[in-house]
């Protein structure tokens, strides 16, 4: 059995949230989504639980971080292409996210990326070689 990463991330507006990754064309599992958290396919493997802010509370002791004035992760996703890259960014800007900066080319790898409307950054690669050698 492959291994499964469940990334788990607090949101102040769980249906505003769902929309705006439905518009990036991701669906949601429904036996794990009801008022409080959603489960957000992302592959067979990958599942982001979108957890309201109280719901995610309950599970640290510690204070949540506001990731629009502070980074608490870097999430990052391969792509097939560029353009597949492109697209997903295009789409979060259209769906209210914005791109923290520049796309990135380093030749053996193209990169992109958004921060969704809580301000998680959500970094796309597409890689079309192998890095160069130190």
């Amino acid at each position: 059995m492959n291994k499964q990463i469940f990334v788990n991330l607090p949101v102040k507006d769980l249906e505003r949230t769902k929309a705006f990754f439905g518009a990036l064309g991701y669906s949601f599992n429904a036996q794990f989504t009801n008022d409080k958290a959603a489960c957000m396919v992302v592959s067979e493997e990958i599942y982001v639980m979108l957890l309201t802010e109280p719901f995610f509370q309950g599970f640290t002791g510690k204070a949540i971080a506001d990731a629009h004035k502070v980074t608490e992760v870097l999430l990052c996703l391969s792509c097939d292409s560029r353009a597949e890259v492109d697209d997903l960014v295009a789409k979060a800007i259209a769906a209210g996210g914005k791109a923290p900066r520049e796309p990135q080319d380093h030749g053996f790898m193209y990169g992109h990326g958004f921060e969704d409307l809580d301000g998680h950054i959500w970094e796309l690669v597409h890689m079309t070689g192998t890095p160069p050698q130190a």
